[in-house]
């Protein structure tokens, strides 16, 4: 326990009450990652892991995500990434945005590891972009260039075509989901869509619940009784970033411009995904 509390000390005081906990050990339940692609729910996300503190014996710590590019824009090595999924101290749940690079899927993807990596249709994912870049961060990397633009419209068509000029690179929409599809490809990672934790949020919990089980660890808490308590954690005007918590939230935004754009830039992107069966939407 010693061991464990100095392990803990980085993580804060939160991390510290841990004991509450007393009758199951820390080191019994499997190691859990909840991963997410940028503005596709990654808080919703951390809600449900938080929710799973009340019916397994973890802990969720208020410390910062696991990043593959820091908040001022430089892209860390893979060391870096290693070495923090590494630190993450047992029976405490971790969290980040993080690529499937060989070093990462290697070390998450070991026996007994549990894993969920969330995502979003690249509509919605894109307005909730450009609403958080524009309004809500202010040192986001795209902060002063979409003020500088005359309206969200014309942002909107930036965030789609992506933009390099003047030491400033975004990447377009199609390259953006490039890392959603080699999580998708990978083994040993249970892919969620945000969509369906909204609108088929029952199917969706007990996949998440099935998961842990796999690894041959018993949940403490009925079926029934998890799903109450994780259906209740739920409460997206909690999140910091809350702005909508809808899906398809997109048609209120994309003007015919802007559906032709991103068809244009995007390809089959969305067909791909599962989002629609053409591209006539």
């Amino acid at each position: 326990m010693k061991t464990l509390r100095r392990a803990l000390r980085p993580y804060g005081k939160t991390a510290q009450a841990i004991w509450r906990w007393k009758r199951f050990s820390f080191n019994d339940a499997p190691p859990i990652f909840g991963n997410a692609k940028p503005k596709s729910g990654s808080h919703l996300l951390l809600q449900i892991l938080n929710g799973f503190t009340q019916i397994m014996p973890y802990r969720y710590v208020d410390a910062d995500p696991v990043r593959t590019i820091t908040k001022d824009g430089r892209r860390r090595t893979a060391d870096e990434i290693l070495a923090d999924l590494k630190s993450i101290p047992p029976g405490v749940i971790g969290w980040g945005y993080v690529d499937a690079t060989p070093e990462n899927v290697s070390f998450l993807t070991s026996n007994g590891r549990v894993n969920y990596f969330i995502y979003r249709d690249p509509r919605d994912m894109l307005v909730s972009h450009v609403f958080f870049a524009t309004d809500m961060h202010e040192e986001h990397g795209m902060h002063t260039y979409y003020q500088s633009l005359p309206d969200f419209s014309e942002r909107l068509k930036v965030a789609i075509t992506g933009i390099e000029r003047e030491g400033m690179k975004m990447v377009s929409v199609k390259q953006r989901y490039e890392g959603v599809f080699q999580w998708l490809a990978t083994p040993g990672v249970l892919c969620l869509r945000f969509e369906d934790l909204i609108n088929n949020r029952e199917a969706a919990l007990h996949s998440m619940l099935d998961e842990v089980e796999k690894t041959g660890y018993s949940i403490p808490t009925s079926r029934e009784k998890a799903l109450a308590i994780l259906t209740e954690a739920i409460q997206p005007k909690k999140s910091h970033t809350f702005r909508s918590g809808k899906t398809g939230g997109w048609r209120q935004y994309f003007t015919e411009v802007h559906k032709s754009l991103f068809k244009e830039v995007a390809g089959d992107l969305l067909i791909r995904l599962g989002y629609e069966k053409n591209n006539d939407w």
